[in-house]
């Protein structure tokens, strides 16, 4: 098991257990629908990255190098992370 796999499941379980204290079940059911794309882009690139075929509009014609599907899977997973650090700095101070 390596880092990456390590790493970005901690945090997809911070991310469902931070959800569902501050917005509930449904708020942790929501994030962890949305982590499972960024967690499989990280935990299997290189099978991602080599798929050549058809996909929903058009097709894939040559093969991705795995380290650019998990820097775009820790990208994605990141994400809310920079949202909630941008939405703390902005918040009005009462």
């Amino acid at each position: 098991m390596s880092w990456n796999r390590i790493l970005s499941g901690l945090l997809a379980v911070s991310y469902v257990v931070l959800a569902s204290c501050v917005a509930g079940a449904k708020g942790a059911f929501i994030l962890t629908l949305f982590a499972i794309l960024p967690l499989a882009c990280i935990w299997f690139s290189e099978a991602i990255g080599g798929y050549i075929g058809p996909v929903w509009r058009g097709s894939i014609t040559h093969s991705s190098p795995g380290l650019f599907v998990s820097i775009a899977g820790w990208l994605l997973l990141l994400l809310p992370a920079f949202i909630g650090v941008i939405y703390a700095l902005n918040r009005p101070k009462t």
